[in-house]
């Protein structure tokens, strides 16, 4: 007689409780993972990891630097979290970042040489649109041909990147600035104020801390937030309650486009201050990370946001103090998305026997 085994859903939905200790145990199991990886490759675990998660935190500037960098991921987050609830997959917030971020600049080249309060609204509101607008794409083809949303916005992500390398290589170039493909840099008007003296910590975080609550509220009290939801648990239960699918598309494909775009924007000038090629290190995709090992909810999304800055942080670090290889920063986020899936399969699935 032969056993077999076979794979079933678990009828369980996850408590509070739960949504705390899974991405903890994903957490801890990348810790442990990485340990190992470190000790084979012959490195020394626990300064690796003391210079990754401990040392950013031990001065004002590479902590201000992580602050930053986690309130431009958590922005992103905060946008594809709406869509995820609602189960639509925007997997392109890279390309509607860059697009932000080139229509942001667009208005601060228009003004360079004007001063006036006007001009850093109009590049918020500007990077904010051009996200919005590139995200309307696949939502448009998801709507009217039934496209997958995944790769559609995946592709263009691509496209994104190389209209901004035409831009930088071409039309926008710095004639004075020696054949590198970048632009003039932005006037002060154009520039996001600094908070602190010393370091590159802006008013991006604060307006960062102004989105959460808003989402918050739009998820789980206003109207279209259940809406969302409703389409996100069954698309048959929505439609019979009502709730237009294309308009949840839009809607989800929209705001994450803007947050994207505005999240765009505020790198470009609070870091970077002038237009470049490289205006992102993947933060887009490091994005879809965040939100799912925040919960898709907005007070776990700073949190998750906040560790995988100190990855991108600690990355840099290391590569300065230990030699280490940039890349391992990306390997620990790999891990990170892989041990959340791990924990996330063990919670909702079972093995039995037949």
């Amino acid at each position: 007689m032969f056993l077999s085994y076979r794979i079933e859903k678990k009828s369980y939905t996850p408590t509070f409780w739960d949504n705390i200790l899974l991405p903890g145990c994903a957490l801890l199991a990348m810790l442990v993972i990485s340990g190992i990886m470190l000790v084979l490759l012959g490195y020394p675990v626990f300064e690796v990891l003391f210079t990754f998660f401990i040392s950013p935190l031990t001065n004002l500037y590479d902590f201000s630097e992580v602050v930053m960098k986690a309130s431009i991921l958590v922005v992103i987050a905060l946008g594809l979290a709406v869509g995820f609830r609602a189960n639509v997959w925007n997997i392109g917030a890279e390309g509607q970042f860059v697009m932000g971020g080139i229509a942001g600049s667009l208005v601060a080249l228009y003004f360079y040489e004007q001063e006036g309060f006007y001009i850093l609204p109009l590049m918020m509101l500007s990077g904010a649109i051009g996200g919005a607008l590139w995200a309307m794409i696949p939502a448009f083809l998801k709507n009217r041909f039934n496209t997958n949303e995944i790769l559609t916005s995946l592709m263009l992500v691509y496209i994104a990147e190389q209209l901004l390398n035409y831009l930088t290589y071409g039309p926008l170039k710095d004639p004075d600035g020696l054949n590198f493909p970048q632009t003039v840099y932005f006037s002060e008007s154009a520039i996001y104020p600094y908070l602190l003296e010393g370091t590159r910590l802006s008013i991006t975080p604060v307006i960062t801390l102004l989105l959460v609550p808003l989402v918050y509220l739009l998820i789980t009290k206003s109207h279209l937030g259940f809406q969302l939801r409703v389409s996100g648990y069954s698309a048959a239960a929505a439609k019979y309650a009502g709730f237009s699918a294309k308009k949840m598309v839009w809607i989800s494909f929209i705001l994450c486009g803007a947050f994207a775009g505005f999240a765009g924007i505020s790198e470009v000038s609070a870091n970077i201050s002038q237009l470049i090629p490289d205006i992102s290190p993947g933060y887009g995709f490091t994005a879809i990370i965040v939100a799912f090992l925040g919960r898709l909810h907005p007070v776990g999304i700073i949190f998750a946001g906040f560790f995988m800055a100190l990855i991108y942080i600690g990355a840099e670090s290391a590569q300065i103090s230990l030699g280490l290889p940039v890349s391992i920063g990306n390997v620990f986020q790999g891990l990170v998305l892989f041990c959340l899936l791990a924990s996330e399969f063990m919670l909702r699935y079972q093995i039995k026997r037949r």
